[in-house]
């Protein structure tokens, strides 16, 4: 079947149009719009036949029919000198500075905790009373000892005394002299071992009264009255003691950061915040720690900042933003987050010069927060589009939203992004 062209098909139309109106016009019934508007026996003309090409672009200047195109509404702002920081984003982990395990030296029967699980616990404070009462007899038998033999010294003393006014006096043998020696020296022996069986009895009466080696936040008590509480290296943990005053937050950041950072802790310009995910409250702290290698699987060190804590903002084992601040420099070029663009040849921005848009590449130093360091591009005082680069080409006319009947912009707009060519 042959295909119809464009022009049989309009005269086919027409001449059907034509056949319709005379029909009806001859058995006098009313003719309905639009054949009524045309005069019976008149051949309606046909459609011109489109351009085949458009006009080539002039070279240089705007784009084909820019110039016949409407202004695009955009939404400007100024690119601004100001200060701002040089810092460095990270996630951290809370880590306590201390961490104690509670474990028994001696095996005996807990009498009594004496705290309450969870509590805050100061260095030194009685955490376990365990029974003493056996080594608290061995120990009053052994200062009896000790007493006994200073009982016996003095009298082996007098018999000395006894002895050797005798040998001046040549009635007493040179031997009674000798064992009235032999008997004081022997004594004093077993006055001295006696004492030090009541300090070793001391010490290990001491281990029976069990103290918290540092100040902190107690755990829960692991075992209660009435159990037996066992000695060594596989016995079980009674309590754990976290020191959380000061305490650490432990991140890791790129190696590449490593030659600012120490350049900012010997510059003393280094500031590290921490704030706790699930917490509105910020913690302010130092460096406290660079680790002395560099991870060579991920690329990164570690780094441990030390916060003051009083009121426990931070909490170990707890995930937190860190936010490392090396220093601010006083005069950098910003414009805001929405006004940065990025095509095929990298990162560019539409600045606004006489009612017209130009595309003009930058180089981004930095991001902070809503705005974005430029290292090169623009020199400060530049109006930029913020809003409606979707719109926009080289040279495109524009016109700002709330000027010539405009709304104004709508707050928490979203930048629409698009291309430089």
């Amino acid at each position: 079947m042959a295909v119809l062209t464009f022009g049989r098909v309009a005269l086919f139309s027409a001449a059907g149009v034509l056949a319709a109106g005379a029909f009806l016009h001859g058995t006098g019934r009313p003719v309905p719009w639009p054949l009524d508007q045309v005069p019976y026996g008149k051949v309606i003309p046909l459609p011109a036949k489109p351009a085949a090409t458009a006009a080539a672009p002039a070279a240089g200047g705007n784009r084909p029919g820019q110039a016949n195109r409407p202004p695009v509404t955009i939404v400007t702002a100024k690119a601004e000198r100001r200060p701002m920081p040089v810092r460095i984003d990270a996630i951290g982990t809370v880590q306590a500075i201390s961490t104690v395990n509670i474990r028994s030296r001696v095996d005996s029967q807990i009498m009594a905790v004496e705290f309450r699980d969870g509590a805050t616990v100061n260095k030194g404070d009685v955490l376990f009373r365990l029974d003493s009462r056996q080594l608290e007899a061995q120990l009053r038998q052994a200062e009896a000892n000790v007493a006994r033999d200073k009982a016996s010294l003095i009298a082996a003393e007098s018999d000395l005394r006894r002895a050797e006014e005798l040998s001046r006096r040549e009635i007493a043998t040179d031997q009674r002299l000798d064992n009235a020696r032999t008997a004081v020296s022997t004594l004093r022996a077993a006055i001295r071992g006696g004492e030090a069986a009541v300090d070793s009895l001391r010490v290990q009466l001491s281990y029976y009264t069990i103290t918290a080696p540092v100040s902190g936040r107690v755990g829960v008590a692991a075992l209660k009255e009435g159990n037996i509480a066992k000695s060594g290296d596989s016995s079980a943990t009674l309590a754990t003691i976290n020191q959380i005053d000061p305490i650490y937050v432990s991140f890791a950041v790129a190696q590449r950061y490593l030659p600012e950072i120490r350049e900012a802790m010997q510059a003393k310009t280094a500031a590290v915040q921490a704030t706790q995910q699930g917490a509105g409250k910020s913690v302010e702290g130092t460096i406290a720690v660079v680790d002395n290698s560099v991870d060579a699987t991920t690329g990164t060190i570690q780094i441990r900042a030390s916060f003051d804590n009083p009121d426990e903002a931070l909490w170990p084992g707890a995930l937190c933003q860190v936010r490392l601040t090396l220093r601010t420099e006083p005069d950098v070029v910003t414009v805001p987050r929405e006004a940065v663009q990025t095509g095929q040849n990298g990162s560019y921005v539409f600045v606004i010069d006489n009612g017209a848009a130009r595309a003009r590449p930058i180089v981004v130093a930095r991001n902070i927060e809503d705005r974005v360091v430029i290292a090169s591009g623009l020199n400060g005082g530049e109006t930029v589009v913020i809003d409606g680069q979707l719109l926009l080409t080289d040279g495109a006319r524009t016109i700002e939203r709330g000027r010539g009947g405009q709304s104004p912009p709508a707050p928490n707009l979203t930048s629409q992004r698009g291309s430089a060519g």
